[in-house]
């Protein structure tokens, strides 16, 4: 394993996220020696001072999603799969995403993606997305700070999905076909109905087609010996998602 790699450390239902080096992770369960790390493989089991362990995995983006450090209520892995999915998001892409946040969608989409510039109004937020995406550890994502709804008509960069998770979407809408390429797709996330309303103002107004706003609710099954039912604690409705392919 490379110096710098980040891995997830599960066992005994505690998880860490750690990199591989010389540092010491300290916790309840004893002291890891991070060192070790460089001399294993996934699957392999590293012990704590105290003899605890735990086993070496591979770290996907639902670790990340569960685990780093946030700056708001990141997009949830439900409406990341449906935006990839009903875009078509593959490795020859690149995306504009503004609205960084913590960085989740744009980890997201960079583990997919060729490419992926996003844009963070503020610049601790995007600070923290850096270090989110550096843990990660991505190298074609592209943290830009500014407000898109300004940048958005002086960049000389085109792109084949574009992602907005902005209150101020619908501002950028008019501009997005000067970046947006023919056949690509304008993705909108809007936490509530009147956001997503004008967003689709926006768009009757300019060359789209293939419009749709799609809402995509959660709930997991409960399995009991009395029975089995949807469960009372559910995620259900998270914002409304609009798809628009430029012509």
């Amino acid at each position: 394993m490379k110096q710098g790699v980040a891995v997830l450390l599960k066992g005994g239902g505690k998880k860490y996220i750690v990199s591989a080096g010389n540092e010491d992770l300290h916790t309840e369960v004893g002291v890891f020696k991070l060192g070790q790390l460089l001399e294993k493989e996934y699957g392999d089991i590293i012990a704590s001072h105290l003899g605890f362990e735990m086993e070496i995995y591979r770290l996907r983006a639902i670790d990340l999603f569960n685990s780093i450090k946030r700056t708001g209520a990141p997009i949830s892995p439900k409406d990341i799969g449906m935006i990839m999915g009903h875009t078509g998001l593959n490795k020859e892409d690149t995306v504009l995403d503004a609205g960084t946040g913590s960085g989740i969608l744009a980890i997201y989409l960079g583990l997919v993606a060729r490419k992926v510039v996003t844009f963070e109004v503020r610049e601790d937020f995007a600070e923290v997305a850096r270090s989110n995406i550096a843990l990660a550890g991505l190298d074609n994502v592209d943290v830009r700070g500014g407000d898109l709804v300004e940048e958005i008509r002086s960049l000389d960069e085109t792109f084949d999905v574009v992602t907005l998770d902005m209150h101020t979407a619908a501002e950028v809408v008019p501009y997005v076909l000067l970046v947006l390429k023919p056949g690509g797709y304008l993705v909108v996330f809007s936490p509530f109905i009147e956001q997503a309303r004008d967003v689709r103002m926006a768009i009757n107004s300019a060359k789209f087609e293939e419009v749709v706003t799609l809402e995509c609710t959660q709930r997991e099954i409960s399995f009991s010996e009395r029975g089995t039912r949807p469960s009372t604690s559910r995620v259900g409705h998270t914002g409304f998602i609009t798809f628009a392919r430029a012509i």
